[in-house]
């Protein structure tokens, strides 16, 4: 009997994805300089270890930002036991995400999927080298979609991932495929037992890729509010051409853009530049480099209202490391 005869549908699935992605996905070894009051006598570097994902046929490769920290390079260990060095060509504190650079001979690319058409309770595969095990495999569920992960002292990263597949240090920067090993994001956190998280593959991460690989950096535009879905009033609906979900303002950052051009906490966010808005996504795509400085008209609802007002988007601050 065939080896795959005899396993069930879930097994096939898992097997396949892992013996299609684990040779696309390195473990990384990442000198850190330790700074003096946390580095042990005599002891001036340490070291950080981590996952990376080969995602072009010239040897890019994504990870975390944080996995790299401020080093300029480090070593990637392919699951047939080939090494090369690499360069960190950008990195976004901003989105847990960085670009390395390998200067020998990579395997070829991993596919990246489109998180935005995840699905609770779907099929997902991470592959990565959870505590130093290099090729390691494990597999869940996608749990829930939408999560924000702070990092720093004021970023916080939308549309994270949560899933139930085992996640353990040395993960991070790893791949989270579906079930057909297209890689749908970068597994970034562990959150509890059970809990993993990871930054989504999608339009937005596209754009975050393309200036690491271009600028080696990302800049971005910033309101200066906390927003959270919520829903248009049912009489607002059919003025509003049908629709039933904005943005609700949890909080404006005192001094800020949007501060300055009179949004309050409570308003309801519904278009931006010209732009629905009905999650963080829609409106994190409009905050690059483009609209930093320019006017972006606004309009939300108010005490039953709707009011139109501009505000003017400053450069995010994107030092936290």
């Amino acid at each position: 009997m065939a080896v795959n005869e005899t396993l069930d549908e879930y097994s096939r699935v898992v097997v396949s994805v892992a013996e299609r992605l684990t040779p696309k996905v390195a473990s990384l070894r990442v000198p850190q300089q330790r700074s003096a009051q946390s580095r042990p006598a005599g002891r001036g570097t340490g070291e950080s270890l981590g996952s990376g994902v080969v995602f072009t046929a010239d040897g890019f490769l994504l990870t975390n930002a944080h996995v790299v920290g401020r080093s300029t390079g480090g070593t990637a260990t392919f699951s047939d036991g080939a090494t090369a060095s690499f360069q960190v060509v950008g990195v976004d504190p901003l989105s847990d995400l960085a670009v390395l650079r390998a200067t020998g001979a990579t395997p070829e690319p991993a596919e990246l999927g489109e998180a935005d058409e995840l699905r609770v309770g779907q099929l997902v595969v991470a592959v990565g080298n959870p505590l130093g095990l290099a090729g390691s495999v494990t597999a869940g569920v996608v749990s829930a979609l939408g999560r924000s992960l702070p990092v720093g002292t004021h970023g916080l990263i939308e549309d994270v991932i949560q899933t139930d597949a085992a996640l353990n240090p040395g993960n991070s920067g790893g791949a989270l495929a579906d079930a057909h090993a297209r890689v749908v994001g970068i597994n970034t956190a562990v959150a509890g037992v059970g809990l993993g998280l990871a930054v989504p593959v999608n339009a937005t991460t596209r754009r975050i890729v393309s200036a690491l690989m271009r600028d080696g950096r990302v800049r971005r535009a910033y309101l200066g509010v906390v927003v959270v879905p919520a829903p248009v009033a049912p009489g607002w609906r059919p003025k509003l051409g049908g629709r039933a979900t904005g943005l609700r303002v949890a909080s404006v950052v005192a001094g800020g853009p949007a501060d300055k051009a009179g949004l309050r906490t409570g308003d309801l966010l519904l278009t931006a530049g010209g732009h629905e808005v009905a999650s963080a996504q829609d409106l994190q795509r409009l905050m690059f480099a483009e609209a930093i400085g320019r006017p972006l008209p606004v309009t939300v609802m108010r005490n039953g209202a709707l009011v139109d007002v501009i505000a003017e988007p400053a450069e995010q601050d994107a030092t936290i490391r």
